[in-house]
């Protein structure tokens, strides 16, 4: 069942642009599909590519809710799907004390006890929504045990209600960083595509986008370092989005090139961990 945001890989591509995401065809291609097959898209590669703001982009354009459910070890079933408001069902039994058990439990296992988490809410809304899954390589086992169940159908069993069925489909993304290895059975329910870091000329089209006062040679300058930094060996490699951000600090400071000063001055920028930022000094040969 697609989701029907999309009539073309060509307006994809546009339509994300206008949202400030540059999509490669690839892109724009897997998009187009997930979105005509109503399959669940999942996107793969290292911290800080864009995986999240695909997601975000998507929603924006399709004038669609975003529903996130940011995963993490230790998130559940009662986290993921839904649980029960158990402090007002106990005030609710202990208001009808003098009703039977089987009244009160009629009662209070009924939607106005029902906590709904972010799978059950993308699953039972009636409006065009993106459900994205981050992170997913950060959940435990289980967790993708249920992923496997709710995304198969698109349904939700609730014991005491019965199962709920989409009415309309959410478009799925699931990132991931690879941190740990995702299984095969939900990976042969999703479109997959690997995200990495963009070459030169696209980067340089995306920072110009994001900040559009900066000078054309200060953006080749600076995503030149950033591709240097990537190629060494650090604890995290920048990010698309701190490359954006170095754009927007050095046009702050006024930088109209790029110095070893200017450079030096500015790495935490880029660069979150102090090791890095002397290993970064010694090999960029910085003053």
């Amino acid at each position: 069942m697609a989701t029907g945001f999309f009539t073309s890989v060509d307006e994809v591509a546009a339509r994300l642009a206008e949202a400030g995401y540059l999509a490669s065809t690839a892109v724009a291609t897997t998009v187009f599909l997930a979105d005509r097959l109503g399959k669940p898209l999942l996107v793969e590669g290292p911290a800080g590519v864009g995986k999240t703001e695909l997601a975000k982009a998507v929603a924006a354009v399709a004038d669609a809710r975003l529903v996130r459910l940011q995963c993490y070890e230790g998130v559940d079933e009662a986290r993921a799907l839904y649980e029960w408001n158990h402090a007002k069902q106990l005030l609710r039994i202990t208001a009808g004390r003098d009703e039977t058990w089987d009244q009160a439990r009629t009662d209070i296992f009924s939607e106005e006890f029902l906590l709904p988490r972010p799978l059950l809410t993308a699953i039972r809304g009636s409006e065009p929504t993106v459900l994205l899954i981050d992170e997913t390589d950060k959940a435990d086992v289980e967790v993708e045990g249920l992923l496997l169940e709710v995304l198969s159908d698109f349904q939700v069993t609730v014991p005491e209600l019965g199962t709920i069925t989409a009415e309309r489909r959410p478009f799925v993304v699931l990132t991931s960083n690879a941190t740990r290895e995702l299984s095969e059975a939900l990976r042969r329910r999703c479109l997959f595509l690997h995200l990495d870091f963009p070459d030169a000329e696209l980067e340089q089209r995306i920072v110009r986008l994001r900040v559009p006062g900066l000078d054309a040679a200060l953006a080749e300058s600076l995503v030149s370092v950033v591709g240097a930094l990537r190629a060494l060996e650090l604890r995290k490699h920048p990010s698309v989005a701190e490359t954006v951000d170095w754009a927007r600090t050095l046009l702050a400071l006024g930088a109209d090139t790029l110095d070893d000063a200017v450079v030096r001055a500015t790495l935490g920028v880029l660069l979150k961990h102090q090791e890095d930022i002397g290993h970064a000094t010694e090999k960029l040969a910085l003053a």
